[in-house]
Order: C-alpha cells, then sequence, then structure tokens
C-alpha cells in the first residue's frame, strides 16, 4: 500500500525587492574636519552636566526643602492654610504700605537729634514743654497681643512667613474675638522696614491722624 503523502506547508512568496533610493551626500567642508571626541579615562574632558542632585546640601537646605515638600502633600488645618495663603493681593499691601509710611516710628538719629534740640532749649534757660507723642505703628508679638486684648488696635498686620508658624497662627482668632480688623502680609521683612529692622511678626496701628 502506498502511504499518504503528508501536505506540507506552503511557502509564502517573498516581496518584491525595493529599490534603494540613493541618498544625496552633503557637500563637506574641507575646512572644518569632523573630529569625534574620546571621553575615556585620560581622554577628551568631559561636558559640564547639571550635578545638583547629587550635591550634599547643608542640613538647613534639606529641611526647608523638606518643610516645603510636607506643606504641598499633608492636609494643612485651616488656621495655618489662611495665614500662609491669604495675604493681600499687590495692589492693596502697597495702598497699605503708603499708610504705613505716615506712621513710621523715629530711628535712633532722629531721637539723638530730637533729644538734644530740647536740651539745647533748657540750657538756654528756656520753659521745656513736653511733646505730644505721634501715633506710631507698634510692633512685636507680645505688644502686638497685649494692644488687641485691650480693643486699643485698631488695625493688625500679620506675616505670613512666620518660622515657626506657631508664634503667630493663634493671632487671628483672638482679633476676630475682640473685633480687631487683621490682614495677612507676604514677607516679614517688608513689615521690619517699616519699624526699621530686618524682620517683623506682627504690625499694629493704635491711632491715627485726626
Amino acid at each position: 500500500m502506498t502511504k499518504a503523502k503528508g501536505k506540507g506547508k506552503s511557502k509564502i512568496a517573498k516581496a518584491p525587492l525595493k529599490a534603494k533610493v540613493q541618498e544625496l551626500k552633503k557637500p563637506v567642508n574641507p575646512l572644518f574636519e569632523k573630529r569625534t571626541r574620546n571621553f575615556g579615562i585620560g581622554q577628551d574632558i568631559q561636558p559640564q552636566r547639571d550635578l545638583t542632585r547629587f550635591v550634599r546640601w547643608p542640613k538647613y537646605i534639606r529641611l526647608q526643602r523638606q518643610k516645603a515638600v510636607l506643606y504641598q502633600r499633608l492636609k494643612m488645618p485651616p488656621m495655618i492654610n489662611m495665614v500662609m495663603h491669604e495675604a493681600l493681593d499687590r495692589q492693596t499691601a502697597t495702598n497699605l504700605f503708603r499708610l504705613l509710611d505716615k506712621y513710621r516710628p523715629e530711628t535712633k538719629k532722629e531721637k539723638f537729634e530730637r533729644i538734644k534740640a530740647r536740651a539745647d532749649v533748657r540750657a538756654e534757660g528756656k520753659d521745656d514743654k513736653p511733646e505730644k507723642r505721634k501715633p506710631v505703628v507698634r510692633s512685636g508679638i507680645n505688644t502686638v497681643a497685649t494692644l488687641v486684648e485691650a480693643k486699643k488696635a485698631q488695625l493688625v498686620m500679620i506675616a505670613n512667613d512666620v518660622d515657626p508658624i506657631e508664634l503667630v497662627v493663634w493671632l487671628p482668632a483672638l482679633c476676630r474675638k475682640m473685633n480687631v480688623p487683621f490682614c495677612i502680609i507676604k514677607g516679614k521683612s517688608r513689615l521690619g522696614k517699616v519699624v526699621h529692622r530686618k524682620t517683623a511678626t506682627c504690625l499694629a496701628i493704635t491711632e491715627v491722624h485726626p
């Protein structure tokens, strides 16, 4: 008996060969030779890279960055969120600082000149008339808190970047309780300039010019 021939797999015809398209070679300028660089050991100088991620930053910088990340990722209590993110807009803050410039306290030099002028008057034998204290901005967390509790403060300004934030986070609640208007200002250094200091946590206006 003859064996049945097994059915073989049919072969697929090969795709026709594509005609090679000749690429146009760009003309090479003989004045400028191509010099490939070798970045092996002892060879060409390595290119400059951004090594920021590999730098060992000082501890205070690492703490600042970790703190910023935590503030972004953790759910923030409403009071801290208000102090840190609900500051006055630029135009209102500019108008406020124009007002504060009229109530800036005197510098040490101005105080020295005032006392010297008063001493000269007394030395001449004239009557020494005590001057009435001018209304000025009051600064310092303890001073402002005392004024708010006594309901003498007419407007309280709180810096939004005080560190630690616990120093001022309770002040808005106290102002609300005593019905004293308050606002949040961007930058403790801006408040400090008003009272001739580097920084100030908060300021308060107690009197205004009539």
